[in-house]
């Protein structure tokens, strides 16, 4: 089990970027969530087995490759108890 913080740049705000990542995640089994942040980019927490998590990121990237110019992943630590993915506002 390990958690990812992901900050994606490019056109990712106004695009249903969010809601393009709550629908995938729904068919993961991974949790965590994603909000906009003040300076355009999306910022993602993402959570779970290692092979899920990584074919979350791989569909939305694949969904959003036109709007996506920059990741950066940073590993955080797990939050224990959280249940499901979710848009933060």
């Amino acid at each position: 089990m390990s958690r990812l913080r992901i900050t994606y740049t490019g056109k990712v705000q106004g695009v249903g970027f969010r809601a393009t990542a709550a629908s995938i995640a729904a068919g993961f089994e991974v949790t965590g969530w994603v909000r906009n942040e003040p300076d355009r980019s999306v910022l993602l927490e993402v959570q779970g087995d290692d092979a899920e998590a990584k074919a979350f990121r791989q569909a939305l990237r694949a969904r959003m490759t036109g709007n996506i110019k920059g990741e950066a992943e940073l590993p955080v630590g797990e939050v224990r108890g959280e249940v499901g993915f979710e848009i933060s506002r």
